[in-house]
């Protein structure tokens, strides 16, 4: 496995796959990788004859009061990770490699980066779509792998993809969990004992929003309402959001049908945390 910090590296090896034929699997990360993000990389080793994973702190798609600088990083464990599991090239940029000099130009998108997270973090989109299109032009991948748990992100990922007739294959991995049932996330690490704890009302909230689904419950209010309860009775919790919407649009719906996006945003402490669940219903 190679590591490279240059546009020009990560194309000129995957000239010489696609010269052998060789079909090519990507997976766009933040870095400090963990068992939510190995599983992405298993399945594109799967799935492609060589994976290419970036590790890059998106700059474009931190606030100013946002967590930009104390974003964990450990390229050496990253590393570890995907040799171990199979990829074959880390593309590990600097920001002035993908943001060069008078940069001015942004992907953007209007409709689905409205509610949800679009809401509490206006800008975080567009740094989002930028850089994806930007590393999708640089990797041209056949296929690209995001999970379920930025549910979000994986809906405009394919609306960008279809809209702009980029040619990759946009496929969603389910959410990696811990034991206890909090959603894999590199922020966890910002938690102490006591909010760690705490943060399981999110997963308790979502398996309970689920059963309640599962159960026959298709009013968008009274899941809402029963899941902001539950949520309410964590004192370190503050609801950024608890909202149901249509998972190809994102846009509220007051009844449950066809494949809908329950989704949450807490506050433990001062870390914000976000978890889902999406179903089908007939």
């Amino acid at each position: 496995m190679k590591i490279v910090s240059t546009i020009k590296e990560v194309r000129q090896e995957v000239a010489n796959w696609r010269k052998e034929g060789l079909s090519v699997g990507f997976v766009p990360t933040m870095g400090y990788l963990h068992e939510g993000h190995q599983s992405l990389i298993k399945r594109a080793v799967e799935e492609n004859d060589r994976v290419v994973v970036s590790v890059f702190v998106n700059p474009m798609q931190f606030g100013p009061t946002e967590d930009l600088d104390s974003y964990p990083r450990d390229l050496e464990a990253d590393a570890k990770l995907c040799e171990a599991t199979g990829a074959a090239l880390i593309f590990h940029p600097e920001p002035e490699e993908m943001y060069t000099d008078g940069f001015c130009s942004f992907v953007d998108m209007n409709g689905l980066t409205k509610e949800l997270c679009g809401k509490s973090r206006p800008i975080h989109f567009r740094g989002v779509c930028t850089v994806v299109s930007k590393l999708f032009h640089i990797v041209t991948p056949d296929r690209a792998y995001f999970g379920q748990k930025d549910a979000q992100q994986l809906a405009v990922i394919k609306r960008m993809v279809t809209d702009l007739n980029i040619p990759v294959e946009i496929i969603g991995c389910p959410i990696i969990r811990e034991a206890d049932g909090l959603a894999k996330s590199s922020r966890n690490t910002y938690l102490n004992p006591r909010e760690r704890q705490a943060a399981l009302i999110l997963s308790k909230s979502i398996f309970m929003g689920r059963k309640l689904v599962e159960e026959g419950e298709r009013s968008a209010a009274a899941l809402i309402k029963a899941m902001t309860d539950l949520i309410e009775t964590e004192p370190l919790a503050k609801i950024d959001y608890v909202e149901v919407v249509d998972f190809s649009t994102i846009e509220k719906t007051d009844t449950i049908q066809g494949e809908t996006l329950v989704a949450i945003a807490v506050y433990i402490g001062k870390t914000r945390l976000i978890d889902n669940f999406i179903v089908t219903v007939s």
